[in-house]
């Protein structure tokens, strides 16, 4: 039997590695839940990650129904600040939208392909 958070811890790892990656590799992503939003409806993203901490949960609640509709992959981490870390901020946010995967496309498949 797999152990299931030894399997989500490393998926947590694996999705902050893509980002710091996309970023230091002249990638784009938008932060914050307005601008993912925002993303999804324009059809810009490319993976959609969001907080599970996120408190009050009404703020990202939105986001997994929109990204289906979009036919964007998505996400869930443990920690907003940890996802604020991985994409160069010194703050937390509670979501981010891979726009242009840069050099690490290869990456962003594998991880994708993970998800499903």
């Amino acid at each position: 039997m797999v152990d299931e958070a030894k399997t989500e811890k490393n998926l947590d790892s694996q999705v902050y590695s893509l980002l710091e990656k996309v970023r230091a590799k002249g990638g784009s992503f938008r932060k914050g839940v307005n601008e993912v939003t925002k993303a999804l409806e324009r059809s810009q993203a490319k993976l959609v990650i969001y907080a599970e901490d996120v408190s009050p949960k009404e703020i990202v609640m939105h986001l997994p129904l929109l990204s289906k509709d979009k036919g964007v992959p998505i996400v869930q981490v443990k920690s907003r600040l940890d996802l604020g870390k991985a994409a160069g901020l010194s703050v937390g946010s509670a979501a981010i939208a891979i726009i242009n995967a840069g050099e690490e496309a290869h990456a962003l498949d594998e991880l994708v392909s993970k998800l499903k």
